[in-house]
C-alpha cells in the first residue's frame, strides 16, 4: 500500500527558525522540504527565471511555454505546483492565465536557509 503523503498549506511565505539556529522539528523540516521540492526541477527553476526577469512582472502561459520549449498543459502543470508552493500567483484575464513571481516567499525561503546570505 503506498505512504499517504501529508497534506500542508505551503502557499504561504515560510516563516521559521533558519535552519543553523537549532535543529528543526519535525514539521518545519516539512515545510522547507515541500517548497525546496516544489524548485527541485529545471524547467521551474527556468520558468521562475523568466518570471523574475520579465519586464512587467508577468508573464502568460503561451508565452512561458515558448520560453521553456514545451506544451501549455505541461507549462500549465509546473506553474500549478509552483503556485501551490506559494513562489508564483496567477491572474486570468479573458483565457490568458498570466503568472508573477512571489519574491517574498523566495526571500523567506533564503532566510530559512541561510540568514546571512546576500547581506
Amino acid at each position: 500500500m503506498p505512504k499517504t503523503l501529508p497534506v500542508v498549506d505551503v502557499s504561504a511565505p515560510i516563516c521559521c527558525a533558519p535552519v543553523s539556529a537549532a535543529p528543526m522539528d519535525d514539521d518545519a523540516a516539512l515545510q522547507v522540504a515541500l517548497r525546496l521540492k516544489a524548485l527541485a526541477d529545471p524547467v521551474r527553476i527556468k520558468l521562475m527565471s523568466i518570471l523574475f526577469t520579465a519586464d512587467d512582472g508577468e508573464v502568460c502561459t503561451c508565452d512561458l511555454a515558448t520560453g521553456v520549449g514545451l506544451s501549455e498543459s505541461t507549462v500549465s502543470h509546473h506553474l500549478g505546483q509552483l503556485k501551490k508552493a506559494g513562489m508564483v500567483e496567477a491572474t486570468r484575464r479573458g483565457m490568458n492565465v498570466y503568472y508573477c513571481a512571489r519574491g517574498d516567499a523566495l526571500n523567506a525561503l533564503r532566510q530559512v536557509l541561510d540568514p546571512n546570505c546576500c547581506i
